[in-house]
Formats: C-alpha cells, structure tokens, sequence
C-alpha cells in the first residue's frame, strides 16, 4: 500500500482528529476513506441514476425530524385508496421511519427526481437565444413587407431547433424552454417545443447558439446601426446572415454559402 504525506495546520488535523472520533475510527482510516470518497463512486450506478447524486451523504437531526413529520403528516391526510405519486399510508410511514432511523443509503428516494440546479447564466442565456430567434423571426416578416426575396436556407438558419435531449445540460435546457413557453413566454415556439419532436434538436446545439449569440450581440451593438425609430431592434439581411454563419465553427468555415443542417 502506498503511502502519501500532506502536511496540515494544527486547527485541521484536530478537527480532522474530531470528525474521526465521532466516526469511531482512527484518524487514518477516517482521513483514507474521506480520499476514497473523493476519488471513487461506492453506490451502486442504478441508485445514483435514480437520483441524479444529489442525495446528502448525512442530513441533520432537524432536517430527518421536519422531513419524518411531513411524511407522517401524508400518511394521515391520504385516502385509503391513495396509489398516486405519493404512495400509500404505508409508503409515507416507511419514509418517516427511514429518516427516523438515520438510514443513509436509503436518503436517495427522498431526492428521486431531483434534478441540478438550472445555473442564472444558463438560465439566462436560453432567455437571450429565444429573443435573438425571435427578432430574427420579425425581422423576416418586416423584410418579406418589404419586398425582400428571403433565401430559404437563411431563414431556416436562423430557426429556433431546440435543444439534444440526449444531453444531460442541453435536456435540462430544453425543458426550461418548454416551461417558458407553457407559462406564456416566446409563444412562438409552441410548434418547436409542443410538437412532434417536444423541441429535441436531436444534435448539440449549445455551442452553435453560443456563437450565434457572440455574433448577435456584437452586431447590435455595432455604432454604425441606425438609432431610433421603431424597428431599430429590427435586423437587415446582411445582419442576418452574420448570425447565420457563425453556426459553422471557425475552423470549418471557408465558403460563403450558408450551413446544412448536418454543418451545424
């Protein structure tokens, strides 16, 4: 067996020394499991699949104590045919009793379904992509009043796809649209979001936004835009097709026609 140093102040090695004893474990042992547990995954794959990890290793006794109460409280208030999401009576006493008793590996069943924290930058960035592809959206519209002949692959560049739900992040970015949708927001992406394909790109798109966006923000910004009137937020089409060529990553691009879609 290996051996490794580390060096640590007095302060850490006696809270260290603390946290062993209450484990009743000498400090070795309690500092090299601490390192397993860093390093290596001891609950089975099924269960933390189950739960997506974010179960606590430990929760505190006021934690179990309101969370068993709850639980005991449902077991009440349940029908006697209740066979819900919810479970039974029986279900409900099982998970007071679980928390009760301080049954660790079984905590993961009070977080099924619980699933990472959607971050305020990703939150915001899929605000940020449905507004660009809504302005896109009018700024055909204005263009076609105008008398513009729209080439079909621009547009179609510059069409909302959704995101890969194959993908642990873009899946939980595609439900946050569905939610936004739902509640009243960018309706126009009801047919993309509430159709066949429930806003699933079927490819990665991430990135492809993200440098969508770059090249949107950059040309908004850009001082030579006319300022003032009511369409200033609107697009042109040499704008437009800026944003659309940002789809191809830098390396790949070289020709001036627009993306497939198996470019994107």
């Amino acid at each position: 067996m290996a051996t490794i140093t580390v060096r640590i102040d007095d302060e850490t090695r006696d809270a260290l020394q603390a946290k062993a004893d209450e484990e009743r474990q000498t400090l070795s042992d309690y500092v090299r499991d601490r390192l397993h547990d860093a390093v290596f995954t001891f609950r089975k794959h099924e269960e933390v699949k189950k739960s997506g990890g974010l179960e606590p290793r430990s929760m505190s006794a006021l934690d179990r104590h309101t969370l068993a109460l709850l639980h005991r409280i449902l077991a009440r208030v349940m029908p006697e045919d209740a066979n819900d999401v919810d479970g039974d009576t029986a279900y409900q006493l099982e998970r007071a009793k679980v928390l009760e008793h301080g049954y660790t590996s079984e905590y993961w069943i009070e977080f099924a379904g619980l699933r990472p924290e959607l971050t305020a930058r990703h939150s915001e960035f899929v605000k940020d992509v449905l507004d660009m592809f809504r302005i896109a959206l009018y700024s055909f519209k204005d263009l076609r009043e105008q008398g513009v002949e729209i080439d079909e692959s621009l547009e179609r560049a510059m069409t909302f796809e959704g995101f890969d739900h194959n993908d642990l992040l873009e899946g939980q970015l595609a439900d946050y649209v569905t939610f936004l949708v739902e509640d009243g927001k960018w309706e126009e992406q009801k047919e993309v979001v509430l159709g066949s394909d429930r806003g699933n790109s079927h490819h990665q798109t991430l990135e492809v936004y993200s440098r969508m966006l770059t090249e949107y923000r950059e040309v908004k910004q850009n001082p030579a835009r006319k300022s003032g009137g009511t369409k200033s937020y609107l697009l042109n089409e040499e704008e437009l097709r800026k944003i659309a060529a940002a789809r191809v990553h830098p390396s790949r691009r070289g020709s001036q026609k627009l993306p497939t879609s198996r470019e994107w």
